[in-house]
């Protein structure tokens, strides 16, 4: 158990609080007489957040600087939610940060860019809530920036998604947390959640060299450099981290200096209403429920439902899986069920950030296959032995197309194959180049290998004649630069994950060298899309006439995306749930 803080951050000193602990301190009884709420409370707050990721997290903070109260309470013991797994990058156009760098960016582009990436998915992703996007989210980076958060504008940063379309940029508007030493969190950190994997703190916009460490000196020295300053922070006494863990922990530690409350292993059980006013929940903590007054508002960002089978099989395309997903155990949808209860409304529930699944050759876990279906030397087909889709395009479309396709001929799993060209050069599923093929992968079926294709074709199951002919095919396309069939390649994006060193085409090389592999592709994601409909403020909409909630705000994935049924870009994700978090704080602090 975390021992007791005094409060004495933004919102006051002096307040007597229990941090980070499981178990609640109560400030005493707030008894309230309004029909339909209980008599009494068992703890109160301004403002009640249930989740604890990066909106959840970056939500309290903003709390605290209107001088306004904020919990958090977090279902799971550990901290970070679906945002300690990530890449922990934020798509945020025309920061101060971009502009500093001279990076030509304006909200007027950045909104061309939307709309005609997004198109109409109705109220969703209206115009107000993408023009609330773009002006706040600027203003959240900075207000962290002045409380003590670092950030990073990545050199050769993520293009957009769709940089061709009009609006799109081809750099600039990625941004990601600097490198941060855990040990600066003391007894905290080992509460933030660990990501799965060995750790190394490398910036999302240097691993995609690194993970071709075998295509060139560059790219090598790249590994190199991560391998290098790792050892160096270890060395130095320092416990490095990056990506999403340094998301979480650089909000942890500024949550650690202001003394917030944050209490685990605190699920949410029901909304309290008074009338058609959210006033507080209902929770349960350790085997016992209690009730939590919030006068200002009550914040859902508890993520979405990616680990719930039985939602995933009653909103969500077929077949169904909770295996495939990266999203943390605890993704399980409940704060979106209670907000039904109350007559919530809803939008995009069968979609998700889709993003192809390859199990690991050396551990059997779920890999996030971002950058090896854009790299040479390589294809994905259905179990006939045919292409369905430009292997590089965004991961979200790819996740779409992989169900389409399945609806006509068997494409879950689909197979990744690739041949020596591939695998002495690029990453396969979290294994490296100069790693030599793993024998128990080989054993137990997540990578196969083969001198022939014929071979590899009967040992994988997919017809071998339509396999080769898929293949000499391909093999020409990718030796004139040409996809003719889907335009692989075309694309600043597709190119981005390439390799620079192959032409004409960086995306494109004939797969012909034995020996050849292939592993499967499952349509995994990185979390469910849809969730409550809100408007630009955050406000959870009714189902039964679209006008607001009182009192009831939702972000992250626990909200249905403003980005609608797309992946705009390389944080796409994270950085509307924390600037929707900041939106609905500021709203709850305009009124009494």
């Amino acid at each position: 158990m975390i021992s007791r803080y005094t409060y004495r951050g933004l919102a006051g000193a002096g307040r007597p609080v229990c941090c980070l602990s499981p178990h609640l301190v109560l400030r005493g009884r707030c008894t309230v007489t309004t029909t339909g709420v209980p008599a009494t409370f068992d703890e109160e707050t301004d403002v009640l957040v249930i989740g604890s990721g990066a909106g959840g997290l970056t939500a309290a903070l903003r709390a605290q600087s209107h001088g306004l109260r904020a919990l958090v309470v977090e279902k799971d013991e550990a901290i970070g939610g679906s945002s300690a797994y990530s890449g922990g990058a934020m798509w945020i156009p025309n920061t101060h940060l971009s502009q500093a760098a001279g990076v030509k960016d304006s909200k007027e582009d950045a909104l061309k860019y939307l709309e005609a990436t997004i198109g109409d998915v109705g109220p969703v992703s209206s115009r107000e809530r993408k023009v609330a996007f773009l002006e706040n989210g600027p203003r959240l980076v900075e207000f962290l920036e002045k409380a003590g958060f670092q950030w990073r504008l990545g050199k050769g940063g993520c293009p957009d998604y769709f940089p061709e379309v009009s609006g799109g940029s081809t750099f600039g508007r990625t941004l990601e947390p600097k490198i941060f030493d855990m040990k600066k969190l003391g007894s905290w950190r080992s509460l933030v959640r660990k990501r799965p994997g060995l750790p190394i703190a490398a910036y999302v916009t240097e691993s995609n060299s690194a993970l071709r460490s075998g295509a060139s000196w560059s790219d090598f020295n790249a590994l190199l450099k991560i391998l290098l300053r790792q050892a160096l922070l270890t060395l130095l006494g320092q416990a490095p981290s990056a990506m999403g863990q340094a998301l979480v922990s650089q909000l942890l530690y500024l949550h650690k200096q202001a003394g917030t409350q944050i209490q685990r292993k605190t699920a949410l059980v029901d909304l309290i209403m008074d009338g058609s006013t959210v006033v507080g929940a209902t929770v349960k903590q350790e085997g016992a429920q209690k009730t939590i007054r919030a006068s200002r508002g009550v914040l859902l960002a508890a993520g979405g439902f990616a680990h719930n089978k039985k939602l995933r099989e009653k909103w969500g395309p077929s077949p169904a899986s909770v295996e495939w997903t990266s999203a943390p155990p605890g993704d399980t949808g409940d704060a979106i069920t209670a907000a039904m209860k109350v007559g919530a409304g809803t939008a995009l529930l069968d979609d998700a950030w889709w993003g192809p699944t390859v199990i690991c050759p050396l551990n059997g876990q779920n890999v996030f296959a971002l950058t090896e279906r854009a790299r040479p030397f390589s294809i994905i087909v259905d179990s006939s032995g045919s292409r369905f889709m430009n292997e590089a395009e965004p991961y979200t479309d790819a996740g779409h197309h992989q169900y389409e396709r399945h609806q006509s001929v068997k494409a879950i799993p689909a197979w990744l194959i690739v041949d020596h060209s591939f695998r002495k050069r690029y990453s396969i599923g979290g294994l490296l180049p100069l790693q030599p093929d793993p024998k128990n992968g080989l054993a137990s079926g997540h990578l196969f290998k083969a001198d022939t294709i014929q071979d590899l074709a009967r040992q994988i199951d997919v017809d071998p004649a339509g396999l080769e002919k898929t293949l000499s095919r391909f093999n020409k396309m990718a030796r004139a630069g040409v996809d003719e069939d889907f335009h692989r390649g075309v694309s600043a994006f597709d190119k981005y994950f390439g390799d620079p060193n192959i032409g004409p085409n960086p995306s494109l090389g004939p797969i012909e060298k034995p020996p050849f592999y292939a592993a499967r592709i499952y349509p995994g994601d990185l979390g469910t899309k849809g969730g409550l409909l809100t408007d630009e403020f955050a406000r959870v909409l009714r189902d039964s006439d679209g006008k607001p909630i009182e009192r009831l705000y939702a972000a992250g994935n626990t909200s249905a995306s403003v980005m609608g049924r797309t992946y705009s870009g390389a944080g796409a994700t994270i950085a509307p749930a924390m600037t929707f978090s900041f939106i609905a704080v500021d709203h709850m602090a305009s009124r009494a």
